[in-house]
């Protein structure tokens, strides 16, 4: 089985990848710098490799046999990305130019890139497929859609597979970041307060992937000969507001109520996604329904805060 380098392989959506390929028979080396990741998030088996990605020391301590590359280390946050706008360039497109070089100096079978719905930008209340144009309103949303650029510069190199990210939730998803993702964020805060903040309309809305469903996604896309050269949506194509996860979360959570309160910058009011590409390309056909994948997220959350 081809060796698979995985980077941010100590994050919510690195780790679960990680685990999968490790089941599925692969060789996995594992690459993240701990800024947001936890070690003990990295599944056992991993070739464990801690560094940033930016610099080229840490490049050179990678493996050189990886066959594929899953690249979703990164800042994943908007809007912490106006707090220092160069370190998100450096996280989010630096670090895969750096990747692309040692993919094409290794002969790299294909690199999967974790890009962001972000890059979209303001769109209108349809479901926004991969031919839509890109006016994204955060840095960090800038900086992925320039990723997703360099990788088509070289992909007669270095083959790819980009992969646009909706709003990603479910178990190990870390409670204790209130600045990113929006379904964590509300269940964390009901959790442990029964108050939630919400930072904009509850008129706004989203397109919520369970991560079952993402884990599925990546593994297909580092693997289906269709998918190189594609630009992808991960997303369940369903339009969820945001007062309609509101009232959901607050059913699974006894006496929890929500605020509102200012805005968040570089938020997108609404989008949800076209997955018609999606379905052709990678033969996915059905996702977790929110209902479902919420209580799943709900009941180890709480197995966590007890310490179950």
């Amino acid at each position: 089985m081809d060796k698979v380098l995985i980077t941010g392989v100590a994050g919510f959506i690195g780790s679960h990848v990680a685990s999968r390929f490790l089941k599925e028979g692969h060789p996995v080396v594992g690459v993240d710098d701990l800024s947001s990741g936890k070690l003990a998030n990295v599944p056992s088996g991993v070739e464990f490799v801690q560094g940033d990605l930016a610099l080229p020391a840490t490049i050179a301590r990678i493996p050189q046999d990886c066959r594929k590359i899953l690249h979703l280390a990164g800042q994943s946050s908007g809007e912490i990305s106006f707090d220092d706008p160069i370190d998100d360039l450096k996280r989010n497109t630096v670090s895969t130019l750096n990747l692309i070089r040692f993919g094409i100096e290794n002969s790299v079978e294909r690199i999967v890139y974790a890009s962001s719905m972000s890059v979209y930008g303001a769109v209108e209340d349809v479901p926004i497929n991969e031919t839509h144009h890109c006016l994204p309103l955060s840095c960090y949303g800038v900086g992925k859609y320039a990723a997703e650029g360099y990788l088509r510069v070289y992909l007669s190199k270095l083959p790819f597979v980009s992969l646009r990210m909706f709003n990603v939730y479910g178990p190990g998803q870390d409670m204790s970041n209130l600045r990113q993702g929006m379904v964590s964020i509300y269940l964390a805060q009901a959790i442990t307060s029964g108050r939630i903040e919400v930072k904009g309309s509850t008129e706004r809305f989203r397109d919520f992937v369970y991560i079952d469903d993402v884990v599925e996604t990546w593994l297909r896309a580092a693997t289906y000969p269709s998918a190189i050269g594609k630009t992808l949506n991960v997303g369940t194509g369903v339009r969820t507001t945001v007062a309609g996860l509101l009232e959901r979360v607050c059913a699974l959570i006894p006496d929890c109520s929500y605020y509102i309160q200012g805005a968040t910058p570089g938020d997108q009011s609404g989008i949800y996604a076209g997955v018609s590409e999606l379905k052709k390309c990678l033969n996915l056909d059905r996702f977790t329904q929110l209902d479902v994948g919420l209580r799943l997220f709900s009941d180890w959350a709480h197995r966590i805060k007890c310490g179950i």
